[in-house]
């Protein structure tokens, strides 16, 4: 049987494909045809002074000697969703995205305004890339075909590492998964579980692809990796059957009330932590690339404030800052400590709204 047979039979045996694209279990909220209208006039000609950087934010730079030197529990934010972790002997990366732009091409789309602390062929060898979904400020092709050499498994949600194959990686080292469905990799052990989100690299694509979260276990520790989601009562059920975890990385960033189906605001990824049963919360999917209204540090202060209220354990290192499990320190505002020159700036243009539009906001 053919690879392609082979998956598309898969795709038909999961609970979640039907009438031949994926489906979330509860169809979530989605803007109304005024508010669609709005949100495009917003896009097109909205002020975007506040949604990136007055000038630039401070990275701290690493090295490959630095990353070989890093013990064991050692995790490094890299921007946006990019999370590289040092566990069970390996290093693990999260939706890697080292392209300028989060975009089909790279002369239009979300510039990235807070450069990756190491260029992508600093990295050490890879034991997985761990990957939630298809769009492309989480699934960058340029990124994955650099990786392809560099990293023994490629972990994906069914449907997306068809694209994968299809860019070069060998087939024997893309494993896919659908919800609930487990895979090991040396010691880590790795669930692909529910998320309430979309799919499609195209305007007209109507989730051809499956969008998942995922759940890392280790000999020593537990973590969570949200990818892209809107709040639901799966993370409460994630909590019951794997948790409690030692931490979550949860988006915070890229929201807006009008798409919160597909995108937590800050009040729910808190309580998506504690659904889970978390014990530290690292917020991601912030802090790299302009997708949303809010001005750029919003989710950082927002989320900083409500854990504070609610008594998280907050943990947001500065982009390449290492922090170490069963070490964490808590969250301090790093992002209020900024140079005085300018960071350039993306003009406001239509093809870079458009873009934006298609990331943010579900069709179905």
């Amino acid at each position: 049987m053919s690879t392609a047979c082979s998956h598309q039979r898969q795709f038909e045996q999961s609970a979640q494909f039907g009438d031949g694209q994926f489906h979330n279990p509860v169809k979530p909220k989605q803007p109304s045809g005024r508010e669609i209208l709005s949100l495009w006039w917003q896009f097109m000609f909205k002020d975007t002074a506040k949604t990136v950087p007055p000038s630039p934010l401070d990275v701290v730079p690493l090295t490959r000697k630095e990353l070989e030197q890093a013990p064991e529990g050692s995790i490094y934010r890299l921007g946006h969703s990019t999370v590289l972790m040092r566990m069970a002997g390996g290093w693990w990366l999260t939706d890697p995205v080292f392209s300028q732009r989060a975009s089909p091409v790279q002369w239009a789309g979300p510039k990235r305004f807070i450069p990756t602390p190491l260029a992508l062929t600093d990295l050490p060898p890879l034991s997985a890339v761990i990957l939630s979904h298809d769009h492309f400020d989480h699934l960058d092709r340029e990124s994955i075909i650099a990786l392809s050499s560099m990293a023994e498994v490629f972990l994906t949600p069914l449907g997306v590492g068809d694209y994968l194959v299809e860019w070069g990686i060998p087939a024997h080292k893309v494993r896919q998964l659908d919800w609930w469905e487990s895979t090991q990799v040396g010691e880590v052990s790795f669930t692909a579980t529910p998320a309430q989100h979309f799919s499609g690299r195209s305007l007209f694509a109507s989730n051809p692809t499956l969008w998942a979260s995922w759940v890392i276990k280790t000999p020593e520790h537990r973590i969570f990796f949200s990818g892209d989601t809107g709040y639901f009562a799966g993370f409460a059920e994630i909590g019951r059957r794997h948790g409690p975890f030692d931490i979550t990385l949860l988006e915070a960033g890229a929201y807006d009330k009008k798409w919160e189906g597909v995108h937590m605001l800050p009040e729910q990824t808190i309580q998506a932590h504690r659904d889970l049963q978390g014990e530290w919360l690292l917020p991601i999917h912030n802090a790299t690339f302009d997708l949303a209204f809010h001005a750029w540090d919003e989710p950082l202060e927002r989320i900083l404030s409500l854990a504070a209220q609610q008594d998280v354990r907050l943990t947001m290192p500065r982009i390449g800052e290492a922090i170490q499990l069963g070490q964490l320190q808590s969250a301090k505002p790093w992002w209020r400590e900024r140079a005085t020159h300018d960071v350039a700036r993306m003009s406001a243009t239509p093809s870079r709204r458009t873009f934006a539009w298609r990331t943010v906001c579900s069709r179905s």
